[in-house]
């Protein structure tokens, strides 16, 4: 065996805020950083689209280029970093690092959900390591605490708060009664939310990081389409004072991964728990993630999940466990446990249609007599009791919102009575519905 690699050197894809931050906390902890490697750590080059652009962080002259060659065809360059995003070039650039035998630190949840396979297996047959940690919920080391602090355990359950956009809007929205286009403005302003804030409010940034997490917590490829995906964008500030006021609810946008049988439910959407809830006082950019595991019981992880700051603390814990590799000459040999063997208790992704849950359905309607009956027995015919009613006093002649509380009630029926109900001439809009927590 070679002597011990003294010096292990780093290509850095992107410097945006999180490469920023990246190399502020190499220089700012770096004697604290190499000691536990073992051996220096050193950024030799970065890649940027601008070598003109402003950057807070001053580097070393020379160190950024425009040429992705100029990292890839570099033999000094033991780790690729790729803090740039997105799908494409990134995917390129990955797999061609990798099979120049370049380990992998990346933070991209996107490429890594819906690529997971090509990248994973190219890792494999160049013996490179790949980490992504800061890929799901920033700081919180919940891709390790899974991997490998509970793999002794069947994971049972995952419910989360990952997106760190929408759980600020929720919070605005019901502490400060800030209407939903208000909260985003103020996310925007904060730098919590992009120009194009898309992925975050429809649920598919959620939806990458379950793609990740139940993967690798069921052994069970989890693919983005396998997933259903709901946004936050019909959730009004009425509906929130509704779930506060007459039930003690608040509402969370959650990811949810549990296995039901032989069979695996994964799902994005808004969800209604109670207030002593462990993940109810979750607030702002935060995220809090529970995992229940039928030896360890309920586990729960909690911090920020975005920022440069948690995110660089995130990226530097894998670089420094590619690093002590690397220094060891033992980088790609000891299997990262990514590989995943298609576990054999699950035996199907459950479709959406068949999950049972509680309801919250909001009801707009005209002020006329019949209408709760009418609604009642539509229900009632496809099998959905309920569990409470609610109608607000409003102004003669206004459309008046209608509350209903259901018992648990199979999707499938209520997406069905729901369509008849909206085609009933008294219904003024599409009816809002919230799924309820199990409360298990």
């Amino acid at each position: 065996m070679p002597d011990n690699k003294s010096v292990i050197q780093i290509g850095m894809i992107g410097f945006g805020n999180v490469g920023q931050g990246v190399y502020r906390l190499l220089e700012k902890n770096r004697s604290l950083i190499e000691s536990k490697v073992g051996a220096q750590m050193r950024i030799k080059r970065i890649m940027v689209r601008d070598l003109t652009k402003a950057r807070e962080v001053t580097v070393p002259e020379g160190m950024l280029t425009t040429n992705f060659d100029d990292i890839l065809n570099d033999p000094e360059i033991d780790i690729v970093l790729e803090l740039m995003g997105g799908y494409e070039p990134t995917r390129s650039y990955l797999l061609a690092a990798m099979k120049k035998e370049k380990h992998i630190v990346t933070a991209n949840k996107a490429v890594l959900s819906m690529h997971w396979d090509e990248i994973i297996q190219t890792a494999r047959q160049h013996k490179v390591d790949i980490y992504f940690e800061a890929a799901v919920c920033g700081g919180i080391p919940v891709v390790q605490a899974i991997n490998d602090g509970l793999a002794a355990n069947n994971i049972m359950s995952i419910y989360g708060i990952v997106n760190g956009t929408t759980n600020f809007i929720l919070q605005k929205m019901t502490e400060e009664k800030k209407s939903y286009k208000e909260a985003l403005q103020m996310a925007q302003k904060k730098g919590l939310a992009e120009a194009d804030p898309t992925l975050d409010i429809n649920g598919m940034d959620a939806a990458h990081k379950l793609a990740i997490l139940s993967s690798l917590a069921f052994s069970k490829r989890v693919k983005v389409e396998d997933i259903y995906v709901e946004g936050i964008d019909r959730i009004t500030v009425q509906d929130i004072e509704f779930a506060k006021e007459e039930f003690g609810m608040v509402v969370k946008l959650f990811a949810i991964a549990e296995v039901e049988g032989d069979e695996l439910e994964v799902r994005v959407h808004p969800t209604l728990i109670p207030q002593d809830h462990l993940l109810a006082k979750v607030d702002g950019e935060y995220n809090g993630v529970l995992v229940t595991g039928d030896f360890v019981g309920t586990t729960m992880y909690y911090g920020l999940g975005a920022g440069n700051k948690p995110t660089a603390s995130a990226v530097m814990s894998d670089l420094i466990y590619v690093g002590r590799s690397v220094h060891d000459n033992v980088a790609g040999e000891i299997s990262n446990c990514w590989f995943l063997n298609d576990n054999p208790q699950i035996k199907r992704i459950k479709k959406m249609g068949d999950i049972k849950s509680r309801y919250f359905l909001k009801f707009s309607v005209l002020d006329q007599a019949g209408v709760l009956s009418a609604i009642s027995r539509i229900l009632g015919e496809h099998r959905i009791s309920i569990a409470s009613v609610i109608q607000k006093e409003q102004k003669k002649g206004d459309k008046v919102p209608v509350v209903i509380v259901t018992y648990e009630a199979k999707e499938e029926d209520v997406q069905e009575a729901l369509k008849k109900i909206n085609g009933l001439p008294f219904v003024q809009e599409e009816t809002l519905l919230i799924r309820m927590d199990r409360g298990e």
